[in-house]
C-alpha cells in the first residue's frame, strides 16, 4: 500500500475516524433514541465519544500493523469487514431505528472481531491484542442492543 509507516497508520486510523464521524454526523442519537427504555446499566452519553476515540486509534493501529503482513482475504479482509459493519450498525440502529436488525448485525460484528483476533494472532500479536478492548466494548454494546430490543419490543 505504502512504504511510509506514518502514512500507513494515518490511512487506517483515518479510515476508522472517517466511518465513525460520518455515521455519527448522519445518524446522531435523536428523540427516538432518548425515548427508548434503556437498562439501568446503560453507559452515560458522555462516555461514548472518548471510548470510541480511543478504540478508533487502537483499531486503526491494528489495521496498519496487519496490513504489513498482508495475506489476501485473511486478517486484512476481516479488518475491512469490521470497518463496514461498524458503520452499518450506527445507520441501522440510530438512522433506520431497526433495533432487531442492528442486533443481528452487531452479533456478526462481534464474530468478525473474534475471528480477526484469532486470524491476526500468528501474524501480529500486537494487532490481535489491540482488538481486545474493541471486543469488550462491542460485547457490552451487543448486550445493550439486546436489552433495548427486549425492553422496547
Amino acid at each position: 500500500m505504502t512504504n511510509s509507516p506514518i502514512l500507513l497508520y494515518a490511512i487506517y486510523i483515518g479510515a476508522m475516524f472517517a466511518v465513525g464521524f460520518t455515521t455519527a454526523f448522519l445518524f446522531p442519537p435523536d428523540a427516538w433514541y432518548r425515548a427508548l427504555e434503556k437498562p439501568s446499566w446503560n453507559p452515560p452519553d458522555w462516555l461514548f465519544g472518548p471510548v470510541w476515540t480511543l478504540l478508533y486509534v487502537l483499531i486503526g493501529v491494528a489495521g496498519a500493523k496487519i496490513s504489513q503482513s498482508y495475506l489476501p482475504g485473511g486478517a486484512i479482509g476481516l479488518w475491512w469487514a469490521q470497518w463496514a459493519l461498524n458503520g452499518a450498525w450506527t445507520a441501522l440502529f440510530f438512522g433506520f431505528h431497526q433495533i432487531g436488525v442492528a442486533l443481528i448485525e452487531i452479533i456478526i460484528l462481534l464474530l468478525v472481531i473474534i475471528t480477526f483476533i484469532f486470524v491476526a494472532w500468528p501474524l501480529s500479536k500486537t494487532a490481535a491484542l489491540l482488538f481486545v478492548p474493541y471486543l469488550a466494548w462491542v460485547g457490552v454494546a451487543t448486550a445493550l442492543n439486546a436489552t433495548i430490543f427486549w425492553l422496547n419490543r
